[in-house]
């Protein structure tokens, strides 16, 4: 993998940059201190990740990092960014990090865009998303959310509560969820302090995380409102599929299954999907493949990637016991109406609960319907 630096010594050490390189065999490391050298690079080869400091001696790094998104649109793109990041450069990057940057972040971020590219290896899908002028960003809300639990076990409903209300727009979103049939079994919920009090807390980071991804503008011509349903459902279920160490990843994964249909220029590659006129190039990447490469960017665990990508097909997934790519493909299969592949289920020895799973999937929808 060839991963080039841009920037000089005070953001990028020379001691890191040696780190990377000694890291793996595989990886060629280069290192250019202005921008206009790095577009000289990119003009003369093609570079699989470029990692651009805050600032550079000649040009903005949102300058470079639209060069490099122009000239190589398959190339990934993680920026450092400082306390107060110019809005353009994150709408220009893939990844983000903050200065000072650690080593083991710094490697973590770059091994998984390499695994990202092993498990999703399509030239035409990385040129896809390359070229969006600007990806849906990562759900703030929801990461804030998630690394405010993990930091303390012990935080409170009122944390939660101010946390999601910090975003206006998200908090509303989460209360109008929260009143709809499906959640509110008949009582007005009206603060998001009684929300999360009633609702558990698992259920509130599906409804931040919905209310987030489903605000963005699609890439088709799709009712949005009926793919968040259905998000929310399917996740439901695979949460239920799934012991307790697993669910909260199958619930995330199923609740992305179908986030590929919000961007521009893939096609839906469902069984029987009809592709609207804009998306009728049948060498267009399916919204599987590229959803699931868009989380890889947003730095979402790698079990959700593969379960998003293989939806339809969870054998090929890295595991071959029944766990969040199989709960992914039964339930998001349950909810839209779908083959489920049996035969897969046998082989992982789950089969026999097919039937109560589609009870369970029957008893939410007829809830929802009501």
């Amino acid at each position: 993998m060839r991963i080039l630096f841009v920037g000089d010594g005070d953001g990028l050490p020379a001691g890191l940059l040696a780190l990377v390189g000694d890291m793996d065999e595989r990886w060629h490391v280069q290192h250019v201190e202005d921008g206009n050298a790095a577009i000289a690079l990119a003009a003369e080869s093609p570079q699989d990740v470029v990692v651009v400091a805050p600032a550079l001696p000649d040009m903005p790094a949102a300058t470079l990092l639209g060069q490099i998104r122009t000239l190589r649109p398959e190339t990934s793109r993680i920026a450092l960014i400082g306390a107060h990041p110019h809005a353009r450069v994150l709408s220009l990057a893939h990844r983000f990090l903050p200065v000072p940057v650690g080593e083991a972040q710094l490697l973590e971020a770059i091994g998984s865009l390499e695994e990202l590219r092993e498990l999703l290896d399509d030239p035409a899908l990385r040129t896809c998303i390359g070229r969006i002028e600007q990806l849906p960003p990562p759900p703030q809300t929801y990461l804030a959310l998630m690394h405010a639990l993990e930091a303390d076990e012990d935080t409170g409903t009122a944390d939660i509560a101010r946390l999601i209300g910090s975003d206006p727009a998200i908090a509303a979103k989460v209360l109008q969820l929260c009143n709809s049939a499906y959640f509110s079994a008949g009582r007005t919920i009206t603060d998001l302090r009684t929300a999360v009090t009633r609702l558990g807390l698992s259920t509130m980071r599906d409804l931040v995380l919905a209310s987030e991804v489903f605000a963005q503008p699609g890439g088709h011509d799709i009712d949005r409102h009926a793919l968040q349903q259905r998000a929310l459902l399917a996740s439901q279920l695979a949460r239920r599929m799934l012991p307790e160490s697993s669910a909260e990843l199958g619930a995330t994964a199923a609740l992305l299954a179908d986030i590929g249909l919000l961007l521009p220029g893939v096609r839906d590659a469902r069984p029987g999907a009809t592709a609207p006129d804009d998306t009728r190039d049948a060498d267009a990447p399916g919204h599987m493949e590229a959803g699931a490469y868009l989380l890889g960017l947003w730095g979402l665990p790698m079990p959700i990637i593969e379960a998003v990508a293989f939806q339809r097909d969870p054998a090929r997934a890295g595991t071959r016991s029944f766990w969040i790519a199989g709960a992914v493909h039964v339930a998001t299969s349950l909810v839209a109406d779908l083959p489920v592949r049996e035969d897969y289920l046998a082989r992982t020895g789950v089969h026999a609960q097919l039937d109560g799973w589609r009870a369970q999937a029957a008893r939410l929808m007829e809830r929802l319907a009501g």
